[in-house]
């Protein structure tokens, strides 16, 4: 198996760069650190710069910034699915992230 997420430690944050096939997502929260990046990478690879990610790899990528949150979702993917096996009639149901799983910023 391939790595696809690289990460790049600068201090108190650091840099990720995630890559599968075609598909590139870089995050930061230093927007600089970014552009610094991407310049680095177009010199080597033709390369498209396509804005802030609404989607990779069949997910949605919905941000909330006055909340802070960040919502994934396979919404039309799994509906996409669903008709081709003819099963787009089901009842749909949210499924929460176990009560296990710890997420901080940090």
């Amino acid at each position: 198996m391939d790595q696809c997420c690289y990460m790049k430690d600068f201090g108190p944050c650091y840099i990720i760069l995630l890559l599968c096939v075609d598909d590139m997502l870089v995050a930061d929260f230093n927007m600089d650190e970014i552009n610094i990046l991407k310049a680095y990478l177009s010199e080597e690879f033709e390369m498209k710069d396509l804005g802030v990610a609404n989607q990779i790899l069949a997910m949605n990528i919905n941000r909330n910034k006055s909340d802070g949150s960040l919502i994934l979702s396979q919404y039309k993917y799994i509906g996409k699915v669903l008709e081709k096996f003819n099963m787009h009639y089901t009842k749909i149901v949210s499924t929460t992230l176990g009560v296990q799983f710890n997420l901080t910023k940090e």
